[in-house]
């Protein structure tokens, strides 16, 4: 159903891509948008590596809850921080795209898990998360995309 990696020789282990996903900071999440047009928004997110699923927040209406309301597959692309050999110009990056189907999260519980782990990742003091969760949880809507395939490729950008 997935096309394979066409650059095979750069391919990662899904383990690499879990790592990537685990520690990134952001990824863009592709939806079919209005019109035909595609839709890609930039996003924090947080992954649950038990389960292989993301998650990202969202307000209760909008763009992006409209297209995944209209089609539930997406794609999702997030890419480490890179580095560079001594001596060596060039960044070495590993990115990941993920295809999965999104659904949006009604779960109490579930919801208040990770959007709590994702204020985590973005405000480690525990009272900024808690400020956080206080002045904004109930306009949040979280959305879970269980991923189906995923690839990673680490390119050495020259």
């Amino acid at each position: 159903m997935f096309r394979p990696m066409r650059r095979e020789k750069q391919q990662v282990s899904a383990a690499d891509c879990r790592a990537v996903l685990q520690t990134a900071k952001r990824g863009v999440l592709s939806v079919h948008g209005e019109n035909g047009y595609p839709y890609g928004v930039p996003l924090n997110f947080v992954f649950d590596a038990q389960t292989d699923t993301l998650y990202f927040h969202a307000a209760k209406e909008g763009h992006k809850l409209d297209a995944i309301r209209q089609n539930d597959k997406v794609c999702f692309t997030a890419w480490d921080d890179g580095y560079k050999q001594p001596g060596d110009w060039a960044w070495h990056v590993t990115s990941v795209v993920a295809f999965g189907r999104a659904r949006l999260v009604d779960d109490p519980q579930e919801s208040d898990r990770f959007l709590r782990a994702l204020a985590q990742k973005y405000f480690p003091p525990e009272e900024d998360v808690e400020a956080e969760l206080a002045r904004h949880a109930a306009r949040v809507q979280m959305i879970a995309v269980q991923i189906e395939h995923m690839t990673g490729k680490l390119v050495h950008e020259k």
